[in-house]
């Protein structure tokens, strides 16, 4: 059995390795030994909890498993401490002061960062907000008094959270957004409109089918170019059209990436002793069977704990990651998830809400719920399980659609199996 393993990365994914490594160990014969790296200088936090941190105060659940988690676990955590180079041929991993790890089993999780394919997006002062370093340095300025005025480069679901933030703590905000509509890789038209009425009544300003060309400045970014010619000019910059995985540093590693890292459905790279886990690696998609990476919380979760199985010597497979998000600062609940269409729609709007539901050869492949999010769950379940829903009609739609129909349906099933 492999003694050594070094996670690159403390987020989800990393911790769900960690914490899966440490609970099968207790059947093995030998106590592994887990070194653990963090380019950032704190415990592992949980990015989605950064907004509630900033806006509320209290660490408990930015810090969702407590300071001392890396302590508890018996992890070798080096914090602060950036990866160089990885070497497969010698099994070493080289960090920025030089010094060198080797390791018997490595896992890359060091998840993505939000980023804008623009030129200048690397300049000082243009913020990531997927870094708990980067967030807490512009929200310094903002409690300082110095960012009156932030431009949002990108109206997705990340862009639209760090906006509904920069809102509550009293910054003025322009979103960009170069397709018609906001969350436009999420949402319909219909539902994202609901979305922006929504960040229009907080008082955020978005402008749709404006394309941002380059973040413009010499030592640091002063303003934004537009493919128009325009610039727009603010006091602090969001890049947020996307997420970029981290992976610069495999270069020449021989490890295959494209956008992410590649992996198979063991979560095993082309290199042996090599897995990815989390935002860094392109999986496959548990719906549509398309592979791109699925920077979610709960995929990473699921992946950190696959790769620890593979790693032991478990035969467990990977089955497939899944596109599901909620809005949690919006002021109107939000889910979306799967496919945002289908070869049929049950639509059904009332008192202000939308519920959408798309359908293909009698299966669900994706809702959107602004407004009343009831029976999302149970969405869920039959979308993975793949229950042919065309018996319920339109009374799939309903709010009130309930449990009993899924217990029977689900009964049918079994029994004609």
């Amino acid at each position: 059995m492999a003694s050594r393993m070094l996670i690159l990365g403390a987020g989800p994914a990393g911790i769900a390795a960690a914490e899966r490594l440490r609970e099968l160990e207790r059947d093995g014969d030998q106590r592994l030994d887990i070194t653990m790296i963090s380019a950032e200088p704190f415990p592992p936090y949980a990015p989605p909890a950064m907004a509630d941190h900033f806006i509320h105060g209290g660490e408990e659940r930015l810090f969702w498993k407590g300071r001392d988690v890396t302590d508890r676990l018996g992890l070798d955590y080096h914090a602060g401490t950036r990866v160089k180079r990885v070497d497969t041929q010698r099994r070493r991993v080289l960090l920025a002061d030089d010094s060198e790890l080797d390791y018997e089993q490595l896992i890359i999780a060091t998840g993505s960062r939000l980023y804008a394919p623009l030129h200048g997006y690397e300049l000082p002062g243009v913020y990531n907000f997927k870094s708990l370093r980067a967030a807490r340095e512009l929200i310094t300025h903002v409690r300082k008094g110095d960012v009156q005025r932030a431009l949002v480069v990108g109206a997705g679901f990340i862009g639209v959270e760090v906006a509904l933030l920069l809102a509550d703590l009293g910054v003025g905000v322009l979103m960009l957004e170069k397709k018609d509509r906001v969350m436009p890789r999420l949402l319909d038209r219909e539902s994202a409109a609901i979305v922006l009425e929504a960040l229009v009544r907080r008082g955020i300003e978005v402008e749709t089918g404006v394309e941002a060309a380059a973040f413009c400045g010499r030592r640091k970014v002063k303003r934004v170019r537009l493919e128009n010619g325009d610039h727009v000019k603010a006091d602090a910059y969001v890049a947020a059209t996307g997420v970029k995985p981290n992976i610069e540093y495999l270069d020449g590693s021989g490890v295959e990436t494209d956008w992410g890292v590649l992996v198979d459905d063991a979560l095993a790279t082309n290199v042996r002793g090599v897995w990815a886990a989390g935002d860094v690696a392109e999986t496959r998609d548990r719906l549509t069977g398309e592979r791109y990476v699925h920077a979610i919380w709960p995929n990473a979760v699921a992946q950190g704990r696959v790769v620890a199985e593979r790693v032991l010597g478990f035969d467990t497979t990977y089955a497939g990651a899944e596109s599901m998000n909620s809005l949690r600062h919006l002021g109107v609940p939000l889910i979306a998830a799967g496919a945002r269409a289908g070869q049929e729609t049950l639509r059904l709007a009332r008192d202000g809400w939308l519920r959408k539901i798309f359908i293909d050869h009698g299966q669900i492949v994706g809702y959107r719920l602004a407004g009343n999010i009831g029976g999302a769950g149970l969405y869920r379940s039959l979308m993975l399980r793949g229950i042919d829903v065309r018996r319920f009609g339109p009374e799939l739609a309903e709010p009130g659609f309930g449990i009993g129909q899924l217990v029977s349906t689900t009964a049918e099933v079994a029994a004609e199996s």
